[in-house]
């Protein structure tokens, strides 16, 4: 597969500060914008999260910020080891190079699997969830070339065109981008690509 970049850049986090940063992405009000200017702003997570409160009575709320407590990070984090994923931050050398580059790109992300495939070109293929045969059938033959040709494949993991092209590209290399919850995408991983 043709590499994207030959050497891995990048600082891992501590798990300090993992748990400070699955703190601040699951507060109130902070999405992927506000995480990178909250962490530029104040430097860190911790420094972050001291600040939101203030933060927020300044920009007029009336009710406290809802701050994800330490407890629920812990738990999430224990609750993703057991199914067998971690959480990788923007800044650590195995967040893909490609998704880094994108706006608005998730601060954190729950990988589970062969974490040194997001080193390599991928082409994503989408489409219908109620796909034809034909549909489904050329989806699988894209798919299986590209891998040929040394690419992978990138996909969401619905019914349809996304399965199809995860099934012909199992043996040359796959990625399913998931919204939904660790634990979800394991049973649905395991229904789609099983049957």
């Amino acid at each position: 597969m043709p590499e994207r970049s030959a050497r891995r850049n990048g600082i891992a986090l501590t798990e300090r500060q993992r748990i400070a940063w699955l703190r601040l992405i699951r507060s109130d009000n902070v999405g992927p914008a506000t995480f990178r200017d909250l962490i530029n702003h104040f430097g860190n997570a911790e420094a972050a999260l001291a600040a939101l409160p203030e933060l927020s009575r300044r920009g007029g709320s009336m009710r406290p910020v809802r701050i994800a407590s330490e407890a629920d990070a812990v738990r999430e984090l224990e609750t993703a080891r057991r199914l067998g994923a971690t959480f990788i931050g923007i800044g650590e050398p195995d967040y893909p190079p490609a998704l880094r580059q994108i706006d608005g790109a998730p601060p954190l992300l729950a990988a589970r699997g062969d974490l040194s495939a997001t080193r390599f070109a991928y082409v994503g293929i989408v489409g219908s969830r109620n796909a034809s045969i034909a549909g489904v059938k050329f989806a699988s033959l894209i798919a299986r070339e590209l891998g040929r040709a040394g690419y992978g494949i990138i996909s969401g993991l619905a019914r349809g065109i996304d399965t199809a092209a995860h099934r012909a590209s199992l043996e040359t290399g796959t990625i399913a981008a998931m919204a939904g919850g660790l634990d979800r995408s394991c049973r649905t991983v395991n229904k789609h690509l099983s049957g």
